[in-house]
């Protein structure tokens, strides 16, 4: 069943990147905006959750009490994702593609995490350790997901720092005058 998880992670990060890359790249500009600082820092918090489940699922075996790790990580994302689409709602009009787009990921969310379950139900059966796991290409392409997660993850990072401090720097200046 945890290749089936995998397939479903590889297909999360191939449209979670497109989301990226078309609606908050190209045609929001979402780095560069300064009413976006709030929706960065999300970003850079879900994209350090999916680099630490696309490498951790993907090379790793969470036995015992280590499966509440990956669990955890699955709630936090979860929440990061939720507080996210309601920030969204409030602070711009999505296009209809990403809306789109965020629908198939909050699908295929349920799907893998109902799946996942069932495998951190037999992990956690089993006695505590967190062993090596190779699956073949998709460990290979989870990898390579987890690096990419991770990259975007501190270059949102340095987005949203940077636009805080030109807000806060825009709030002091305001401030100062008559």
């Amino acid at each position: 069943m945890i290749e089936a998880v995998l397939c479903l992670l590889v297909f999360h990060g191939i449209i979670g990147g497109l989301d990226v890359m078309v609606n908050h790249e190209a045609a929001e500009h979402l780095p560069q905006q300064a009413w976006a600082r709030h929706e960065q820092v999300l970003h850079s918090l879900r994209e350090l959750a999916f680099a630490m489940l696309f490498a951790g699922l993907g090379w790793l075996q969470w036995n015992g009490a280590f499966a509440w790790v990956i669990a955890a990580i699955v709630v936090a994302e979860f929440t990061i994702s939720f507080v996210d689409t309601l920030l969204e709602d409030k602070i711009r009009r999505l296009p209809q593609l990403e809306r789109a787009l965020h629908t198939i990921l909050f699908i295929n969310f349920g799907a893998y995490t109902a799946l996942l379950a069932y495998v951190l139900v037999d992990w956690h059966a089993a006695e505590s350790a967190v062993r090596f796991a190779y699956h073949g290409v998709l460990s290979w392409a989870l990898g390579a997901l987890a690096l990419g997660s991770f990259a975007w993850c501190v270059r949102d990072a340095v987005s949203a720092r940077r636009l805080m401090r030109s807000a806060e720097r825009g709030a002091v200046a305001a401030a100062g005058t008559p």
